[in-house]
């Protein structure tokens, strides 16, 4: 068991803590944000497609069944709400997750679904 001077163990309750039982505002509109970028089929299927990797914008517009352009400007909305990277290489530009949150937020989401969906029972709560 970690020490609370231990900083590996601590920040994720830390975290959870410091919300506290009111939410600030400003965490509130950064959440819905955050959903909103998830709500669109479109994006939701782009953050779906860097699941595992860097992708470039053809693949990706492939992988979500839209057109390269239509991929453009849905991965400039999630770059603009800071949920992807991009990188560019000569003319091409290459996209990735920006950090666990939002990879955990995805799958959650799809979780939900699939229970939803599958009848799957959902686990209880401890």
């Amino acid at each position: 068991m970690a020490s609370a001077a231990d900083p590996g163990e601590q920040p994720q309750e830390h975290h959870r803590s410091a919300l506290g039982r009111t939410l600030p505002d400003a965490h509130v509109q950064f959440a819905v944000s955050y959903l909103d970028m998830l709500a669109e089929p479109t994006r939701l299927r782009l953050l779906w497609a860097m699941r595992e990797e860097e992708l470039g914008v053809s693949t990706l517009a492939e992988t979500a069944g839209c057109t390269p352009t239509a991929a453009s400007q849905h991965l400039a909305k999630l770059r603009l709400a800071g949920l992807v990277d991009q990188r560019a290489e000569g003319r091409a530009r290459y996209y990735r997750l920006r950090g666990d949150h939002i990879k955990r937020l995805r799958d959650e989401a799809l979780r939900q679904a699939e229970h939803t969906i599958e009848n799957i029972p959902h686990p209880e709560n401890s």
